[in-house]
């Protein structure tokens, strides 16, 4: 056996799945074997979930399901193109979907609060998480969001953290009692 051919099936048995940030949109993307699957982002209370559309998909040809563990989406009368365990239990009642500019876009509302509310690492529980600097990243921006819903009126956005960064799961949650 040729070590092309053993490269090539230790490639197949293991898929090249990877999460990246698109600098120009704050979106980390998720990547299976080199290619786009979908975009993500998310706010204190709600995950955000792009996916580019093939050309020409009226919304009246897509099917989405939003379940609160479990989200599908395809193309009526093929298999779907994503059928994912959430990362975390949402509010399916208060979350959507929407196209525009042939994106698909689904708002997630988170099930916590968001004084309680903990960032998430991926969208399903399936793939890789978000590794630890991009982690680190998101917690900075769950917590400057958070500092400003409590604080209207103060511009949190430039804020830097020294030292660790808070979990906002935990961080002052014993001022709610």
């Amino acid at each position: 056996m040729s070590s092309a051919t053993s490269a090539e099936q230790n490639s197949e048995a293991k898929p090249d799945v990877s999460q990246t940030i698109d600098k120009s949109t704050g979106r980390y993307q998720f990547r299976y074997q080199g290619n786009i699957v979908y975009e993500w982002d998310q706010t204190v209370d709600e995950v955000n979930v792009y996916v580019k559309l093939p050309p020409g998909v009226p919304a009246n040809a897509l099917e989405c399901s939003i379940s609160p563990t479990k989200v599908t989406v395809g193309i009526k009368g093929n298999p779907p193109y994503m059928d994912e365990p959430l990362f975390a239990p949402i509010k399916d009642s208060e979350s959507y979907w929407t196209i525009e500019d042939g994106e698909l876009h689904l708002t997630l509302a988170k099930m916590a609060n968001a004084r309680n509310n903990k960032p998430w690492d991926a969208v399903s529980t399936r793939f890789p998480v978000l590794d630890v600097q991009q982690q680190e990243e998101v917690r900075k921006s769950i917590m400057r969001e958070r500092f400003a819903l409590e604080n209207p009126g103060f511009d949190f956005s430039n804020a830097e953290f020294s030292g660790q960064v808070p979990d906002p799961e935990h961080f002052m949650r014993d001022l709610d009692k």
